[in-house]
This record gives C-alpha cells, sequence and structure tokens, in this order.
C-alpha cells in the first residue's frame, strides 16, 4: 500500500511547454506550423499545489476512474524514461504496460496492483501504450486501450479479465473500424455502452478526414469547422463497435460548431463523459492550451454545447482527465508533472473534488493555490 505523500516544489519551477510534446498526442511531423517552446517560471510561494501525487513509485498519467463494487479504480497510463529523443511525434511517450490503481476512500491509501497489461502480450500492437480506459459488464471486466499496430497506426483494443486489476488477456485484433486515441467508454442508465474517442496531431485523427487513413491529411484550416471527436455504440460482447463511427458536434452558445482556430474551445484529445442530474457532460482537453473544458447535452450522441473550463492549465505539457461520483461527492482525476520537476512524460495522476452548482454548471479548478 502506498500512502499520499506531500510534494515539494522547488524554489523555481521551470515548466517546459511544448508543442511538439503530447503523451497523447504530440504534434505530427505533416504539421505546417513549427513548433515552438514556451517556459514559464512560477516562484514557490504562487505554485502551492492543491492534491499530491496518488503513487510516487511509478509515474502515472491520463487517469480514468470507475467506481466497481463499492471500490475505486483508477486506469492510467504507465509514463516511463524510455531514452528516446523527443521528436513531433511524440515517439518519446513509449508506454509498455498498464499498472491499476485502487483505493477504498479519498483521501486513503492507494494500492499499486502490478502489470495488467503488457504491450508483448498484445498481439498486433508494435508501440506505444497511450491512455487508456475500462468497463464492467457480462461479469466481465474490459480494458480499452490505444496502441499503435504494426504499420504505426493508431488503434483500439480491448483486453478481457475477471477482475478490475487484471490480469487482462488482449483480444487477437484490434476493434473493427477504430481508429485514433484516448477510448472512453460512457455505461448509460439504460446499460447500453458508448465508447467516445479521437486526438488530433500524434493522435492522427486528422489523417481520418476522408473515412480512409491519409498520412498526409492535415488539419482544417482555423476558419474552418474543428475536427470531431467520435462516438460508438458498443455490441453486448462489448468487444465491437455496434454502429458507424459518429462525429461528435460541439457547438457554441449561439448553436454554432467551434472553428478549428479556436484553440481555446474545440476538440484536441483526452474525450470523458458522465451524467448529472439527467444532463450528459462531455469533458475534453484542448491540447495546445492546455484547458480541460466541458460542454452538456440531452443524448450521448450530442450535439453538445460548450460551457466553460473545469481545469486551468497544470505543470507539464498534456492535460488529461476523468470524472466520477464516489461515496456522494463527485470527483476530478488529472495529472501532472510536478513530481519529475517538470518533465513533461513523467506526470502523476491526482484528485480533488468537482462542483456542480445548482444550475449545472462545473466551478472552475485550478491544480495550484
Amino acid at each position: 500500500m502506498i500512502k499520499h505523500l506531500s510534494l515539494k516544489v522547488p524554489t523555481l519551477i521551470v515548466l517546459v511547454v511544448l508543442s511538439l510534446m503530447s503523451a497523447c498526442t504530440s504534434k505530427n511531423s505533416e504539421k505546417e506550423e513549427s513548433a515552438s517552446v514556451q517556459t514559464t517560471s512560477v516562484k514557490e510561494d504562487s505554485l502551492h499545489p492543491i492534491s499530491d501525487p496518488l503513487v510516487t513509485a511509478i509515474y502515472t498519467a491520463d487517469p480514468s476512474a470507475h467506481v466497481f463494487n463499492g471500490k475505486l479504480y483508477i486506469y492510467p497510463s504507465h509514463d516511463i524514461e524510455a531514452g528516446i529523443p523527443q521528436n513531433d511525434n511524440g515517439d518519446h511517450f513509449d508506454m509498455r504496460d498498464y499498472h491499476i490503481l485502487s483505493m477504498d476512500s479519498i483521501p486513503g491509501s492507494v494500492k499499486d496492483n502490478g502489470i495488467a497489461l503488457n504491450i508483448k502480450d498484445i498481439p498486433w500492437a508494435g508501440r506505444q501504450l497511450w491512455a487508456p480506459d475500462a468497463a464492467y459488464a457480462n461479469k466481465t471486466y474490459y480494458l480499452y486501450f490505444p496502441v499503435k499496430d504494426k504499420q504505426d497506426i493508431f488503434r483500439i483494443g480491448v483486453a478481457k479479465s475477471d477482475s478490475p486489476t487484471g490480469p487482462f488477456k488482449a483480444e487477437p485484433t484490434p476493434i473493427e473500424g477504430s481508429f485514433s486515441i484516448d477510448p472512453a467508454v460512457f455505461a448509460d442508465s439504460d446499460g447500453k455502452h458508448y465508447m467516445y474517442f479521437g486526438g488530433i496531431w500524434g493522435g492522427q485523427l486528422q489523417r481520418w478526414r476522408s473515412g480512409k487513413y491519409d498520412v498526409n491529411s492535415k488539419e482544417p484550416d482555423s476558419n474552418q469547422v474543428a475536427l470531431s471527436p467520435k462516438v460508438a455504440r458498443l455490441s453486448k460482447d462489448m468487444l465491437h463497435f455496434d454502429e458507424k463511427v459518429r462525429d461528435i458536434q460541439i457547438l457554441d452558445k449561439d448553436g454554432k460548431p467551434l472553428l478549428a482556430g479556436d484553440h481555446d474551445r474545440r476538440f484536441f484529445e483526452a474525450s470523458w463523459l458522465h451524467k448529472y442530474d439527467g444532463k450528459y457532460y462531455f469533458s475534453y482537453s484542448t491540447g495546445d492550451t492546455h484547458y480541460i473544458v466541458y460542454a452538456t447535452g440531452d443524448s450521448p450522441y450530442g450535439p453538445f454545447t460548450y460551457q466553460g473550463v473545469i481545469l486551468k492549465p497544470v505543470i507539464g505539457w498534456t492535460n488529461h482527465h476523468s470524472i466520477v461520483e464516489f461515496k456522494g461527492k463527485w470527483y476530478l482525476f488529472y495529472h501532472d508533472s510536478s513530481l519529475s520537476g517538470g518533465k513533461t512524460h513523467l506526470r502523476s495522476v491526482k484528485v480533488t473534488e468537482l462542483t456542480h452548482r445548482p444550475d449545472g454548471t462545473i466551478e472552475t479548478i485550478s491544480a495550484y493555490k
């Protein structure tokens, strides 16, 4: 059991924000804009994290949190120092296995349950096990994961276990019709399950604009409608899409689709869906502006109307989250790179309470005081 440890923040932390890096979706080499480096100095007296890392023996990121049988399970990426030089495709994010964390209470002790799935045990996998998610149905636990295949194209796979902590056994092939990254599976009150996915730049979503993989395909121009996240209902056996993949529309308050140039609001990666007071909340990362934002709708398919920011930028380039209700309270799971001293590919999962206001809007959270 690994208990929460206090984080000591250095006197001067340099937050290295690289537009050529992202653990989920780093900027692709075909991107026309040149990569740039931003550095922001934050003094100790102005930077006080509101939460400690859940575990410190390993680096973890992209947390997907679920409650199974009254216990909280977190399904994160497992960051490592792979020794691969940083590049536009994010090759240095060379994650190779998953560790599942569990908790009985918040705050409380956190258990690292060891390796649940290794890339070498996925028959079709090439490299880079990125942000996963999990679901329960048919008396079985399902682990969904993005990984590049032997042709270096991201696909989404699924593995099964009779335990929420694994070990998981991967299916021999990826989910037919799947592509890109960041699967998030939502179980609706009627028992149907939906998978949300997609990520631009290194997540390759822009390469699927025509419906077929095209390595030369780019993002829309800034005055065009932004690329859409994707959704598909899962089959009853949880191993296939039960329908054609659909686009998710994200609209502004006037009912107009968000544009590709609207970097503060447009979808980048890290889909998540939760339901509160009968409304569907679709949340996601804006990527190169580093926000977690949300939009609401009346259907799991959308359309969703943009509402605002859930989480402000954190230490490190990426911002990735999940939202879950546990023992009568709502929580936001997220990550930052404070434990590694700002290394954007070495992150740590954290948790803080999330508040829905009486009108259904969500209070904006800053990860630092």
